[in-house]
């Protein structure tokens, strides 16, 4: 595969990344079999691997990843992310000092690796500020431990904060966005994909399938499972009715062109300039070929035009229930003031 800048890390990296989220007890808990997948991935070219320390509970997911990766470490741009919660300890979560410095230790250990080139914050921790965060990543990039730090899920207005805290302290900069990103969803072209673009920030999406709804494999009357990971993050997501009707529409533009929903859909994703890479998450090594087989795929202005008829450019279809919302979307009383100071005089 041709490679692409990974914003100004110096760093190259292939269109495909791939994602890791489904090794492990929630898609394949076959260690060997997630192992081949590694190593079938990185024959065709694949250089750039996802991971986070949440994934399969308790680090299991960066355990299977570090065994697939024993000899082959340096043909890889390894990447993973911290801040989700790794036990019931409050402070075993999130992005203070405290919990950065024990984090990237269990990363580390997990992966088996003496640095990551790329570690993340998995999400925007509102109860820290954005400096005692990039404070301690930076110490991190000082000492070797990590390459380069980026972010994943990030407002547009947190990701001007974070460059203006790192320019003005003399602070590591982010140096990579992950966002959601699909022809389902497309809110981070009105503000996210540009901002990255102003400050050289890489761009790696993740769910560019839409949780497998841009497969073609499921219609209104045969509506996608609720796996054990759907039913935490996504379950009105994955039941929208606006969704389903989009992506019937979305068959016949891509039969037209002669392709498989799912390869346009990967290439959409692709086509846009502001991305760098593209996650892809697969579970078999049946999905990661049929993935493989549409990677040289390119669209036409035509194809575009026509998705973008269906699809808004800038628009989401549908809820998204795995966007960040802003505590006070979450919280009613934070919204609200007391009964007592609501009378109007």
């Amino acid at each position: 595969m041709k490679t692409r800048p990974l914003g100004r890390t110096g760093m190259r990296v292939s269109p495909y990344c791939l994602g890791t989220m489904m090794f492990g007890p929630a898609g394949n808990p076959d260690p060997d079999d997630c192992r081949r997948i590694v190593h079938r991935a990185l024959d065709s070219g694949i250089n750039f691997l996802d991971t986070a320390d949440v994934y399969g509970g308790s680090g299991e997911t960066e355990r299977i990843v570090g065994a697939a990766l024993a000899g082959r470490r340096d043909e890889v741009v390894l990447a993973t992310k911290f801040s989700g919660p790794m036990s019931d300890d409050p402070n075993h979560r999130g992005a203070s000092r405290r919990w950065i410095v024990s984090a990237v230790e269990g990363s580390l250990r997990r992966l088996g690796v003496d640095h990551i080139d790329l570690y993340q914050i998995h999400h925007l921790d509102p109860d820290t500020g954005i400096e005692e965060t990039l404070g301690a990543l930076t110490d991190l990039v000082t000492s070797g431990k990590v390459r380069a730090i980026g972010s994943s899920s990030f407002p547009a207005s947190d990701l001007t904060e974070a460059h203006w805290v790192a320019e003005r302290r003399g602070l590591a900069p982010l140096h990579t966005e992950q966002p959601s990103y699909s022809i389902l969803a497309r809110g981070i072209e009105r503000e996210v994909l540009p901002v990255c673009a102003k400050y050289g920030m890489g761009v790696l999406t993740w769910s560019p399938l839409s949780w497998g709804l841009l497969t073609g494999k499921y219609s209104a009357g045969r509506k996608a499972p609720l796996s054990p990971g759907r039913q935490k993050w996504g379950p009105r997501h994955m039941t929208d009715r606006d969704k389903y009707a989009a992506v019937e529409e979305l068959l016949t533009v891509a039969g037209d062109a002669g392709l498989s929903l799912t390869h346009m859909a990967l290439a959409f994703v692709l086509a846009h300039p502001g991305v760098t890479s593209a996650i892809i998450g697969p579970r078999t090594m049946d999905q990661l070929d049929d993935l493989l087989a549409g990677a040289e795929h390119t669209l036409g202005d035509d194809v575009l035009d026509a998705i973008d008829a269906i699809a808004p450019p800038g628009a989401d279809i549908g809820v998204t229930d795995v966007e960040y919302r802003p505590p006070s979307l979450r919280t009613p009383a934070l919204r609200r003031r007391p009964p007592a100071e609501r009378g109007i005089l």
